[in-house]
């Protein structure tokens, strides 16, 4: 009896090992399939400013893991369930891993998104949100790195209220500045934020926790 019940419970524990070891090897292929040569390359190069004016660039997103939203302030609906969403994310993995990931807002509007704007906008979200912003030029070109979509409607005259078509996806970065993941709408924030901890808990390189 006693054999027999050591067995089984020796049986389960392989049985759990072996299925949580195929899921880390399952996320390890897809963070090494991103980098993959010849494949169209997810994040780069880009210069912006913070809510705050200072100069904010990608390498000051290395480090630590980053999850990159595009959006834009005056959006009704999506973006504020979004970053409703992203305060969850960022909660959860707080308190599993510390202050390991830079949670950050691209503009997709920098006509009408400033960094006063961004400021008193992201406030109201989560106090670690770091909103950024510059010329039409220089967000055309960091959306264009992250193969983002965005349309803002053509003739639009000064005041005029708009929207802003865009891609609607988190961009999960590893610490090198790599493209790990990308989180869509269908992810509820414990689905979301369980992928996260789950590649943090992957990574074996240096992770900044300050």
């Amino acid at each position: 009896m006693g054999a027999g019940l050591l067995f089984f419970v020796a049986g389960a524990g392989l049985t759990i090992y072996f299925r949580t070891e195929k899921e880390r090897m399952a996320r390890k292929r897809i963070a090494e399939t991103t980098k993959g040569i010849g494949r169209p390359k997810v994040g780069g190069q880009f210069e912006l400013i913070d809510q705050n004016g200072r100069r904010f660039t990608d390498e000051d997103m290395k480090g630590k893991y980053a999850l990159v939203y595009f959006g834009f302030t005056h959006c009704p609906d999506i973006c504020p369930e979004e970053l409703d969403k992203m305060a969850g994310m960022i909660d959860i993995v707080q308190k599993t891993n510390g202050n390991v990931m830079r949670p950050i807002f691209i503009t997709c509007d920098p006509a009408r998104d400033t960094p006063a704007v961004m400021k008193t906008y992201l406030k109201e979200f989560h106090p670690a949100l770091i909103g950024l912003t510059g010329t039409w030029e220089q967000v055309k070109s960091v959306c264009k790195a992250y193969r983002v979509y965005f349309s803002t409607p053509p003739d639009v005259q000064p005041g005029q209220d708009y929207l802003v078509d865009h891609s609607i996806y988190f961009y999960l970065m590893d610490p090198d500045g790599d493209f790990v993941e990308a989180i869509g709408r269908n992810f509820t924030v414990e689905r979301a934020a369980r992928v996260i901890n789950e590649h943090i808990g992957d990574w074996r390189g240096k992770l900044d926790k300050e």
